[in-house]
């Protein structure tokens, strides 16, 4: 009975974007989603949001992670059965412990790969990370003082962005640690990802997304338009000033 009702509940084709911190998620994320044919790629096993997520579909995903998986499945896959999701390197243990703690898909020693392929039907991973690391930093250590994630979205300014040379260095750390985090991921489960830039994504939006399409199988009819980038760029001329300010106080030493 369980099996027939996990094959009701699945979608036939299942990806995660594996996501370092100011990459561009959004940008990628946006595009799939206003595509109607890949999923609604969003943060449903993050520790904080998915609450948020189980209030939307009328699940409960604190007491009931099977349901809350199953609906979550089943409510935010497209048509064509594409379900895809975000996840950051930190949620992945999360995720896989209440995988094996429901003891719905495979016995409790069962590979971790063969546990995500089990939940997630065709599984396949997209790797996007950014090839500026310093304007990376800057921008998650703006966005940290600032609470603006997403630029044009409701948000709560907590505060004002202001040089913080140490806040930069640890940002800096925080993303090169994300890095290795889904290199091990993917090297222990024998995975080969899309591997993506925010640099590609900005220079090339509707190749970019189409080499996403073409990694999925994913089949637009004829007059399929690609659109254009749904999320606004928020580098600006305060990020060029503290890349210039921290590359400085760097190269003149302590």
């Amino acid at each position: 009975m369980l099996g027939l009702l996990q094959q009701f509940f699945h979608p036939t084709q299942c990806y995660a974007l594996c996501a370092v911190a100011r990459s561009g998620a959004h940008l990628l994320t946006g595009a799939l989603q206003a595509s109607h044919l890949a999923g609604r790629p969003l943060q449903y096993f993050h520790t904080q949001l998915a609450q948020k997520y189980a209030a939307r579909y009328g699940l409960d995903a604190a007491r009931n992670f099977t349901q809350y998986l199953h609906g979550v499945l089943k409510g935010a896959a497209t048509t064509n059965g594409v379900f895809g999701f975000r996840i950051a390197s930190w949620d992945v243990d999360r995720l896989v412990c209440r995988l094996r703690e429901s003891g719905q898909f495979g016995p409790s020693d069962l590979a971790e790969r063969d546990l995500l392929h089990a939940a997630f039907p065709r599984l396949r991973c997209i790797q996007l990370t950014r090839e500026d690391k310093l304007r990376q930093a800057i921008s998650r250590a703006r966005a940290t003082q600032t609470n603006l994630w997403v630029q044009g979205k409701e948000h709560v300014v907590i505060g004002e962005a202001k040089f913080d040379p140490e806040l930069i260095d640890h940002c800096l750390a925080g993303a090169a640690r994300e890095e290795e985090l889904w290199l091990e991921f993917f090297t222990r489960n024998e995975l080969d990802p899309l591997a993506l830039t925010y640099e590609e994504l900005c220079a090339d939006y509707p190749g970019t997304v189409k080499r996403v399409f073409d990694f999925l199988c994913i089949r637009p009819g004829r007059n399929f338009e690609w659109g254009s980038p749904r999320t606004e760029r928020q580098a600006d001329a305060l990020t060029e000033e503290w890349a210039n300010r921290y590359r400085a106080l760097r190269e003149s030493g302590p």
